[in-house]
């Protein structure tokens, strides 16, 4: 009865079932070879934060705060145009304001979106 019962399971094969002895005698899993660094619940947590700062930085900010932090950031555009980071001097300089006005700028469009976050926590 018992070999009947185990007999579907033959064809599992374990995670951690050794496959092999290393040169050392250590026993060799599966596991070990096809292990990775990549944390999957980080990787979708980031995903979908970075989905939730998107749609922020549209809703909450303004033209030219959208503008700032997309510029300063490296966050793409409306076009999906993924742009370098730039220093607040060289946005300041190309915005034609001065360095300090485009920081106090930038301060407020992130206390904005931080507020955003804590509101959807």
């Amino acid at each position: 009865m018992y070999f009947r019962k185990i007999k579907h399971r033959r064809e599992e094969v374990f995670l951690s079932e050794p496959i092999d002895c290393d040169a050392e005698g250590n026993s060799l899993t599966i596991e070990d070879i096809y292990s990775s660094d990549i944390n999957v619940e980080q990787s979708a947590e980031l995903k979908i934060n970075s989905e939730k700062l998107y749609r922020f930085i549209s809703e909450e900010l303004d033209g030219r705060e959208r503008e700032i932090i997309c510029k300063r950031y490296g966050v793409a555009d409306k076009n999906g145009k993924v742009i370098k980071p730039m220093t607040q001097r060289e946005i300041a300089k190309q915005m034609g304001i001065s360095r300090s006005y485009i920081s106090r700028i930038e301060k407020k469009a992130l206390e904005k979106l931080r507020t955003r976050f804590d509101e959807q926590q």
